[in-house]
């Protein structure tokens, strides 16, 4: 009865151990209960809902999302898309149909159409893009001015 003593004290601590393990640990692999694995990007001052950070994206980019009413002049703002190399392929402008005289957050969308810089046989760099969503600064002062930019790869 001696040696039984520590050998059931043994297994009951393997037993609260692996019990432990499978109630605590989360073993889900990303992506297994529906989470987003390219969530929406948000900054202090914008939420872009579409296009993604790395989304494949043609002709014509719908963009969608919400900025807080500051990033609005006249209930709009500029959407910039550039290629690899930063020379501007495509412009809109993102407007908002509510009330932006506001500091909370108000939905836009906007539409920008352009020709993919991107051709079957390319080098795959020419796939990489920017999306820059700029703030409206009529005062045209520098201490104004901001922007939020994601990387798109361009369909080919």
């Amino acid at each position: 009865m001696g040696i039984m003593k520590p050998i059931l004290i043994l297994i009951i601590i393997a037993l609260l151990l692996v019990g432990g393990y499978f109630l605590f640990w989360d073993n889900r692999v990303p992506g297994d209960m529906g989470e987003d694995l390219n969530p929406p990007l948000e900054t202090e001052f914008v939420i872009l809902e579409s296009p993604r950070e790395g989304q494949t994206v043609s002709s014509p980019l719908r963009v969608t999302g919400q900025a807080r009413g500051n990033w609005f002049f006249e209930a709009s703002f500029p959407l910039i898309l550039t290629n690899w190399d930063g020379l501007i392929i495509g412009q809109g402008i993102a407007m908002t149909s509510a009330n932006w005289m506001t500091t909370d957050f108000v939905p836009f969308e906007g539409t920008i159409n352009f020709q993919s810089p991107y051709k079957e046989g390319d080098p795959d760099f020419f796939k990489r893009g920017t999306l820059i969503l700029q703030k409206d600064n009529p005062s045209g002062l520098p201490e104004f001015d901001d922007a939020v930019e994601i990387t798109i790869e361009f369909e080919g």
